[in-house]
């Protein structure tokens, strides 16, 4: 019997999400999936500002589509132990997603920054993204298989790496972005204008610095 709790609620978590009182199919891992894709066309086509700036307009369109779904799910807390493990992996990946969207949105607004680093720093945070995007496609073959090839302990286990993996990700990204606005921050001061970059970021950000 928790055997099936647990899965109903966790397929629910990877599967569908609350929105205005009914439910509506929604898929975290393809919305991840979404973001990673759209952060590779800004590396692929980032030979023009404008092409950077149309492209990771896309990458917030596809964050704000699943913003509602991310919000909704942290509200959620009548879940079994285990169920909820798969929930902060899933708010893991999400919390990926609004760290690269709000970050690199504010670097593409940094002149301390010159097109060729802005790339190269969307560049890494694609690739951050697509390895925690992976994981939670992991996570989301062993929560949904109608097979019975692994047994309980397995699952977990597999459930419990993949939250793990995901939370170094997630820890990777934060010093990610703070040793990029690091760089700013320090070019800042060496030209004396450390109070823009402080406007930009936020002085809620310096734990960044």
């Amino acid at each position: 019997m928790k055997k099936l709790i647990f899965t109903a609620c966790a397929a629910l978590i990877l599967c569908a999400a609350p929105a205005s009182g009914q439910m509506v199919v929604s898929d975290p891992a393809s919305l991840a999936s979404g973001i990673v894709n759209s952060a590779n066309e800004i590396v692929q086509t980032s030979n023009t500002v404008s092409n950077v700036v149309k492209n990771f307009n896309e990458v917030k369109k596809v964050y704000e589509q699943g913003k509602e779904y991310y919000d909704k799910l942290k509200a959620v807390s009548s879940l079994v132990k285990d169920a909820r493990k798969v929930q902060q992996t899933v708010l893991l990946v999400g919390d990926v997603s609004e760290m690269y969207v709000t970050n690199f949105g504010k670097m593409m607004n940094d002149p301390k920054f010159t097109p060729q680093e802005l790339a190269a720093i969307g560049n890494g945070y694609a690739a951050l993204l697509s390895e925690s995007t992976e994981l939670l496609k992991e996570l989301k073959q062993i929560i949904t298989a109608t097979n019975l090839s692994l047994n309980d302990k397995e699952r977990m286990d597999i459930i419990d790496r993949v939250y793990k993996e995901v939370k170094q990700y997630h820890s990777l990204v934060r010093y990610y972005t703070s040793k990029n606005i690091s760089v700013s921050y320090l070019r800042a001061k060496k030209k004396n204008d450390a109070r823009r970059t402080l406007e930009l970021y936020g002085t809620s950000n310096q734990k960044y610095w």
